[in-house]
């Protein structure tokens, strides 16, 4: 017995068999065919929409154009009208993403043990793989090429870095791991006043970001703590690069290590919505889990005067997801005092992209930083 999933696929000696990869947790397909430079576009579309994967034979380039060509018939598709209501709104493109997602991930690309690409005029994807997938086990795999083209970016975002102007330098982001492109939380943490430079926990490491940030400012000591092994990595990588590593202690934790300190910073996801797969968990945060760790625990880990900085978008507020007299309560409830308050608008470019299905949301969304005392 495997301790993975496999994929299965008719070939004229028989069925064949490979370990499957999914970093969305996509299950394997049940109906697969063979696919290669003859297939059409409109065949392989038809085929994906009814649920069937096409297990790519052919040039790699030419899986490339295909793939382009069945967005392109997605994008044809006549929408649905946008509701009226915020959250069916919402909804409703969650819907379409996942629809989209699943049509495009039927096409599907082999991998040796090695992880080359055993196709005509194939990139080498080597690095990529073994950035997310560990070290090659020597077993070959079937992936999405749609997964297989997100790595390969993710690696380019990872060897070119995220410019962040707060700190005067770059965070270079892993797979999987939230990116700081939307930089108004930073420039909120950076223009905050420090209630003190001793020590300082960070709620949720990321990429690393703000543990630099707050390291620059001339905290002290920084504890650091998450309980994905991916940020742990991310961050340390990027603390490391930057000189900070001596600062800032990093902790595999859910939520708070031991102890009490001066300053708790926590971004959550900001959207209270279920997560569609692992790696969507950066941005959906189910029941508010995080949001309500972190205020119910809050007060127990703060010294006498200390502040927690809770940086939180008002997005799910303006889809209706929870309103500002719920979390008020949520923050009173918890022991909590809101000592002031800092907020900041987008400036990433869907805030202005009236063609978004959810931009009404978009452009009166506001950022804030919460600076919270125990009562």
């Amino acid at each position: 017995m495997t301790d993975f999933p496999t994929l299965t696929w008719p070939e004229a000696d028989g069925p064949h068999s490979a370990r499957w990869r999914s970093e969305a947790a996509v299950p394997p397909a049940k109906r697969v065919v063979i696919a290669d430079d003859r297939t059409t576009a409109d065949a392989a579309y038809r085929l994906a929409s009814e649920g069937t994967a096409l297990l790519w034979r052919g040039d790699f380039q030419n899986a490339r154009q295909l793939l382009q060509a069945m967005t392109r018939r997605l994008e044809r598709k006549p929408r649905k009208q946008a509701p009226a209501n915020p959250l069916d709104a919402f909804n409703l493109h969650r819907q379409a993403q996942s629809q989209r997602a699943r049509t495009l991930g039927m096409v599907l690309i082999p991998l040796e043990g090695d992880y080359t690409i055993p196709l005509r005029r194939a990139p080498n994807v080597q690095q990529a793989c073994e950035e997310v997938y560990g070290p090659p086990s020597g077993e070959a795999s079937v992936v999405s090429l749609r997964e297989l083209l997100g790595l390969v970016g993710a690696h380019e975002w990872r060897k070119k870095g995220v410019e962040i102007p707060a700190l005067q330098e770059r965070i270079h982001p892993h797979y999987g791991v939230f990116s700081p492109v939307r930089g108004e939380y930073v420039d909120l943490v950076a223009r905050a006043p420090l209630p003190s430079q001793e020590l300082a926990f960070d709620i949720g490491v990321g990429t690393g970001v703000l543990s630099a940030l707050l390291a620059k400012r001339g905290v002290k000591r920084i504890v650091a703590t998450d309980q994905d092994p991916r940020a742990l990595a991310c961050a340390k990588e990027n603390l490391t690069r930057l000189g900070y590593d001596q600062q800032v202690e990093l902790i595999a934790a859910d939520l708070f290590p031991a102890g009490r300190a001066a300053l708790v910073v926590c971004n959550p996801p900001w959207v209270p919505a279920r997560p569609a797969s692992p790696i969507e968990n950066a941005v959906y945060d189910y029941e508010s889990r995080m949001l309500l760790g972190f205020l119910n625990g809050l007060s127990g880990h703060l010294e006498p005067g200390g502040e927690g900085w809770l940086i939180l978008s008002d997005f799910a507020e303006h889809l209706g997801m929870r309103t500002r007299d719920w979390l008020t309560a949520a923050i009173d409830k918890a022991g909590l005092v809101v000592a002031g308050r800092e907020d900041i608008k987008p400036r990433h470019p869907k805030a202005t992209d009236a063609s978004d299905p959810l931009h009404a949301a978009r452009v009166a969304e506001i950022t804030s930083l919460w600076r919270l005392k125990a009562k």
